[in-house]
């Protein structure tokens, strides 16, 4: 088989996470992080999104309705990643976060973005990031990104609100 490679343009369109409690979740997607619910199929399922998509974030209870979170040492999703348009809107959700108290599992500036690690109430990971330009990615002598893990500075991205 010839090589391929995936177009550029391709996106990751949506996730769909089973929960437990759809209205927990709904709570913490919606109520909490912002997303608005687009359709509900009875007390089942969720769909939610930013701006109107058909939806981001899909929740549902057909195989988890009351279940216990996943085991975090068991294969199987490691976090959503949720993409903020600029480091004013991430500090506006870190602002909301602290404002409810929810707790904050890491901070981390990555170089090409700068993100902020919780649970959902399902103890599903949840990664709240904006990407700096392009341009300021800091590069390898040969050219390839250099991607690292230094301490977040909270106060620094509030200070942007």
């Amino acid at each position: 088989m010839a090589d391929y490679i995936i177009p550029a343009q391709t996106r990751i369109g949506h996730v769909h996470l089973k929960v437990a409690d759809l209205d927990r979740a709904l709570g913490f997607y919606r109520d909490l992080l912002g997303f608005s619910l687009i359709t509900k199929y009875g007390n089942e399922a969720a769909f939610i999104s930013a701006g109107g998509y058909h939806h981001h974030i899909g929740l549902n209870t057909w195989y988890s309705k009351d279940a216990p979170p996943a085991p975090t040492r068991s294969a199987g999703l490691f976090h959503t990643a949720i993409l903020y348009p600029t480091r004013r809107d991430l500090a506006v959700a870190l602002q909301r976060l602290v404002d409810a108290k929810y707790p904050i599992t890491g901070a981390s500036d990555h170089g090409v973005s700068e993100a902020i690690y919780l649970n959902d109430p399902d103890r599903n990971g949840v990664e709240l990031y904006w990407d700096r330009p392009q341009e300021e990615w800091p590069r390898k002598p040969d050219g390839s990104i250099e991607m690292y893990t230094h301490p977040l500075d909270l106060e620094g991205l509030l200070g942007e609100i």
